[in-house]
């Protein structure tokens, strides 16, 4: 089955919390703080490869973690960091933030790698919080929790040339023809239920062809096989529009050539520039007066138009050294300029924290406050002062004011509940 395009849930490892020690050894007393720092959790890295050339790996799972970094130790060591967690994707792939909308990368050469989650930095050790007026801290800095976020990916093949064109108009005996490609084909409509990919040869040069599953009308918009092989054509740097100028089954040629383009248009504008050439097939089966109104029209039209049957290879050649000859003159169509405007966010003030009320009951949440209570040791009279200053600084208390709290209501940070007190 070709898979090309999932949706799933990445998140970063944390990073460690740091330790709260201090040095002990035998004729040594108050040998003071050592505790180490926490390990950097470990980041997810995307990166392109050429042997992948489906999604598939993604069919079935659809969450990704990567390791936590470990706390750090006494004797002032470092916890270790977690393992980055690399994976593979096709060349071609396109990832986007689920909630944004927007493009996060853009894969479109072999062995590109990007940083798509990164890792939390591990939190600092009680060596760190120690001076002349606090010379034995009992407390340390929690770790920073990885960053997590939902993306889709979906995979437009990166090919020279694509095949476009009714179901049954011949586009797959024209691939097997001028490729080594043997993608199925019979006289029925939607034979093609996936791309196919080809490589033609032609003296020292060569392309890559692409095969894209048949459009009806209404393609655009998602009908028959839709959206789900339209992205593929996005890629290409010239269209081969296969029409079947037989006629058969009361169609129209001209009507047909339309309507694709059409669809073309309503999915991507972009593809209504983009070079093209015409190819009338099945022309042993056709009306001979039908087959030159349909030549005549197109050339009107300003279009190079090869009339042949490829099922019998009639008239193949002279299209492949058409082709080969056009696609030297034409630049790489890849859409990374998008992918870059795109990815240029509107910088917002980080959110540290949300209230919720649940059942009357005042919830203070988000990973700035879980870091800051796991980072309070609340037998420490010291620790304790710094959790009430930070909570105060950092406008909590505000807010919950704000939020309708009053004296003696409860408030619940994480596993922390306590009564407000004004």
């Amino acid at each position: 089955m070709f898979i090309d395009h999932a949706k799933i849930h990445l998140k970063a490892g944390d990073g460690g919390n740091g330790m709260v020690s201090f040095h002990t050894e035998k004729y040594i007393t108050n040998g003071g703080p050592d505790g180490g720092d926490g390990g950097k959790g470990g980041d997810i890295i995307f990166y392109a490869s050429e042997e992948l050339t489906t999604l598939q790996n993604f069919r079935f799972k659809h969450k990704f973690v990567a390791e936590n970094g470990s706390n750090g130790m006494n004797r002032k060591m470092y916890g270790k960091g977690g393992e980055n967690l690399r994976i593979a994707v096709p060349v071609g792939t396109v990832m986007k933030d689920l909630e944004t909308g927007k493009v996060i990368a853009d894969f479109t050469t072999p062995g590109q790698e990007e940083v798509v989650c990164k890792g939390g930095r591990g939190g600092q050790g009680n060596i760190h919080f120690s001076n002349a007026i606090r010379q034995a801290p009992k407390f340390a800095r929690a770790g920073i929790p990885g960053e997590e976020r939902d993306v889709s990916i979906e995979l437009k093949l990166i090919a020279d040339v694509g095949l476009v064109g009714f179901p049954n108009a011949g586009k797959s005996t024209l691939l097997s023809v001028i490729t080594s490609a043997k993608p199925k084909i019979a006289d029925y409509p939607f034979t093609t239920l996936e791309p196919m990919l080809g490589v033609v040869s032609v003296g020292d040069t060569s392309f890559v062809v692409a095969d894209i599953p048949g459009l009806i009308e209404g393609a655009s918009e998602g009908n028959g096989l839709g959206h789900d092989f339209l992205r593929h054509i996005e890629r290409t740097r010239l269209l081969i529009h296969v029409v079947d100028v037989s006629a058969q089954d009361g169609r129209e040629p001209i009507s047909d050539f339309d309507q694709i383009n059409e669809e073309l248009r309503q999915f991507n504008p972009l593809l209504e520039t983009r070079p093209q050439v015409v190819v009338g097939n099945k022309i042993d089966q056709a009306d001979e007066e039908v087959a030159k109104a349909f030549q005549k029209e197109m050339e009107d039209r300003g279009y190079k138009v090869f009339m042949m049957s490829a099922a019998i290879s009639e008239g193949t050649k002279e299209l492949v050294d058409y082709v080969a000859s056009e696609i030297q003159k034409l630049p790489p169509t890849i859409l990374t300029e998008a992918a870059k405007e795109e990815t240029l966010y509107e910088f917002k003030p980080e959110e540290k924290f949300t209230i919720e009320i649940e059942d009357g009951v005042y919830c203070v949440l988000g990973d700035w406050i879980r870091v800051v209570l796991e980072s309070t040791n609340f037998d420490d009279p010291e620790s304790l002062a710094y959790f009430q200053r930070a909570l105060r600084k950092n406008g909590v208390i505000d807010a919950l004011e704000k939020a309708g709290c009053k004296e003696g209501d409860p408030v619940r940070i994480f596993d922390l509940e306590f009564d407000f007190i004004e």
